[in-house]
Protein backbone atom coordinates (compact mmCIF):
# COMPACT_ATOMS: atom_id res chain seq x y z
CA UNK A 1 0.00 0.00 0.00
CA UNK A 2 1.32 3.60 -1.03
CA UNK A 3 0.00 6.67 -1.05
CA UNK A 4 -1.63 8.13 -4.85
CA UNK A 5 -3.16 11.21 -5.16
CA UNK A 6 -6.72 11.35 -4.70
CA UNK A 7 -9.92 13.84 -4.18
CA UNK A 8 -8.99 16.70 -2.82
CA UNK A 9 -12.66 17.85 -2.50
CA UNK A 10 -14.07 14.41 -0.92
CA UNK A 11 -10.34 14.52 1.39
CA UNK A 12 -12.06 18.73 2.63
CA UNK A 13 -15.48 16.82 3.42
CA UNK A 14 -13.36 13.84 5.23
CA UNK A 15 -10.97 16.98 7.00
CA UNK A 16 -14.39 18.92 7.86
CA UNK A 17 -16.25 15.79 9.51
CA UNK A 18 -13.52 13.58 10.85
CA UNK A 19 -10.09 15.88 11.77
CA UNK A 20 -11.37 19.94 11.98
CA UNK A 21 -12.91 19.40 15.47
CA UNK A 22 -8.69 19.08 16.69
CA UNK A 23 -6.69 20.37 13.95
CA UNK A 24 -6.73 23.67 11.60
CA UNK A 25 -4.99 24.01 8.44
CA UNK A 26 -4.26 26.93 7.92
CA UNK A 27 -1.11 29.53 8.07
CA UNK A 28 -1.08 30.42 11.72
CA UNK A 29 -4.08 28.61 12.45
CA UNK A 30 -4.63 27.69 16.09
CA UNK A 31 -3.02 24.56 18.04
CA UNK A 32 -6.57 23.11 19.48
CA UNK A 33 -6.75 19.39 20.86
CA UNK A 34 -4.26 18.66 18.24
CA UNK A 35 -1.96 20.49 16.29
CA UNK A 36 -2.13 23.18 13.71
CA UNK A 37 -0.74 21.46 10.10
CA UNK A 38 -0.16 23.59 7.72
CA UNK A 39 3.50 23.31 6.72
CA UNK A 40 3.04 19.80 7.91
CA UNK A 41 4.72 18.50 4.42
CA UNK A 42 8.47 18.10 5.40
CA UNK A 43 8.42 18.42 9.01
CA UNK A 44 9.28 16.04 11.69
CA UNK A 45 7.21 14.58 14.05
CA UNK A 46 6.91 16.39 16.93
CA UNK A 47 7.99 19.68 15.77
CA UNK A 48 5.42 22.20 15.23
CA UNK A 49 5.38 25.23 16.94
CA UNK A 50 3.56 26.34 20.49
CA UNK A 51 2.16 22.23 20.44
CA UNK A 52 2.53 20.03 23.79
CA UNK A 53 3.90 16.82 22.24
CA UNK A 54 4.29 13.27 24.13
CA UNK A 55 7.35 12.30 24.38
CA UNK A 56 6.43 9.40 21.62
CA UNK A 57 5.41 12.32 18.97
CA UNK A 58 9.36 13.94 19.56
CA UNK A 59 11.16 10.77 19.51
CA UNK A 60 9.69 9.31 16.87
CA UNK A 61 11.64 11.07 14.39
CA UNK A 62 9.34 11.14 11.60
CA UNK A 63 9.73 12.90 8.22
CA UNK A 64 5.98 13.97 6.88
CA UNK A 65 5.91 12.76 3.64
CA UNK A 66 2.68 11.78 1.90
CA UNK A 67 4.19 7.83 2.46
CA UNK A 68 4.17 8.11 5.87
CA UNK A 69 1.47 10.27 6.47
CA UNK A 70 -0.64 7.57 4.89
CA UNK A 71 0.90 5.06 7.40
CA UNK A 72 0.29 7.10 9.95
CA UNK A 73 -3.55 7.81 9.37
CA UNK A 74 -4.34 4.46 8.94
CA UNK A 75 -3.76 3.97 12.88
CA UNK A 76 -2.35 6.71 14.36
CA UNK A 77 -1.70 4.76 17.54
CA UNK A 78 -0.09 1.68 16.27
CA UNK A 79 2.52 4.47 13.84
CA UNK A 80 3.43 5.79 17.14
CA UNK A 81 2.87 4.07 20.41
CA UNK A 82 2.43 6.37 23.15
CA UNK A 83 0.59 9.28 20.85
CA UNK A 84 -2.57 11.17 22.39
CA UNK A 85 -4.29 11.17 19.36
CA UNK A 86 -7.57 9.49 19.77
CA UNK A 87 -8.44 9.37 16.24
CA UNK A 88 -8.59 5.80 15.18
CA UNK A 89 -7.88 5.99 11.15
CA UNK A 90 -8.89 5.73 7.84
CA UNK A 91 -8.67 2.26 7.36
CA UNK A 92 -10.28 2.60 3.27
CA UNK A 93 -6.78 3.64 1.06
CA UNK A 94 -9.09 5.95 -0.53
CA UNK A 95 -10.27 8.56 2.49
CA UNK A 96 -6.61 8.35 3.43
CA UNK A 97 -5.51 9.33 0.26
CA UNK A 98 -8.08 11.73 -0.13
CA UNK A 99 -7.30 13.32 3.04
CA UNK A 100 -3.68 13.63 2.43
CA UNK A 101 -4.12 14.83 -1.34
CA UNK A 102 -6.79 17.92 0.67
CA UNK A 103 -3.68 18.79 3.12
CA UNK A 104 -1.32 18.93 0.49
CA UNK A 105 -3.18 21.36 -1.31
CA UNK A 106 -3.99 23.33 2.11
CA UNK A 107 -1.33 22.99 4.29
Amino acid sequence: MSFAPGNSVNGAKLFKTRCAQCHTVEAGGANKVGPNLHGIFGRKSGMAAGYSYTEANKNKGVTWTEQAMFEYLENPKKYIPGTKMAFNGFKKESERNDVITYLKENC
